[in-house]
C-alpha cells in the first residue's frame, strides 16, 4: 500500500517534470498519476515483456535529425527530414523524457523492424524512465516506413521516435 507522504512526492515530482503520466504497482496496489490538460492518450503497461514478433531483415537505419536541429550537409540527412515533415505518414512519438530501446534486451530480435506492418496494439518499442520499462504501442495500423532514433538513445518527451504509413 502507498503512504500519502510517498504519493504527494510522488505528485510533486510528476509535476516538476516533463513526465505526464507515471502508473506504479506495488504490492497489489497501483496508482496513477497524470497531469491534467492532456489531449493524447498514453498506453503505459507494467507487465512482463513477452517478445511474439519474427526477425526481419536488418536494415540500415537512417541518419538521426532532431527536430530543432538545423539539418547536416550530408545527402541522407534532407531525405529523413523531408520524410518527417511528409504529412500523410504518421509520426509515433515518444510519451516521456527516458531512453529508446528497440528490444526487450540486448539479446532479444527488435520488436519491429522497417518494413514490419502494425496495429494498434503491435508494441514497438520500450522506453526506459526512472527505471521503468514503459511499453509503447503503435496505436495506429499500418507499415513502419522509418526509424528515427538509435537502441540506446536518450529521447524527449514529444519526439518521433518512427514514422507509420497509415492504411
Amino acid at each position: 500500500m502507498f503512504k500519502l507522504s510517498e504519493i504527494k512526492e510522488l505528485i510533486k515530482l510528476v509535476d516538476q517534470t516533463s513526465v505526464h503520466e507515471l502508473e506504479i504497482e506495488n504490492e497489489g496496489a497501483r496508482l496513477m498519476i497524470r497531469k491534467p490538460g492532456k489531449a493524447e492518450v498514453v498506453n503505459v503497461q507494467t507487465a512482463p515483456i513477452t517478445h511474439t514478433y519474427a526477425p526481419a531483415p536488418v536494415s540500415n537505419a537512417a541518419a538521426v535529425v532532431p527536430a530543432s536541429a538545423p539539418a547536416p550537409a550530408a545527402p541522407a540527412a534532407p531525405a529523413a527530414v523531408s520524410r518527417e515533415a511528409d504529412p500523410s505518414l504518421h509520426k509515433i512519438v515518444s510519451p516521456m523524457v527516458g531512453t529508446f530501446y528497440r528490444a526487450s534486451s540486448p539479446d532479444a530480435a527488435p520488436f519491429v523492424q522497417e518494413g514490419d506492418r502494425v496495429n494498434e496494439k503491435t508494441v514497438v518499442c520500450i522506453l526506459e524512465a526512472m527505471k521503468l520499462m514503459n511499453e509503447l504501442e503503435a496505436e495506429v495500423r499500418g507499415e513502419i516506413v522509418e526509424i528515427l532514433v538509435e537502441n540506446g538513445q536518450l529521447v524527449e518527451y514529444g519526439q518521433p521516435l518512427f514514422l507509420v504509413k497509415t492504411e
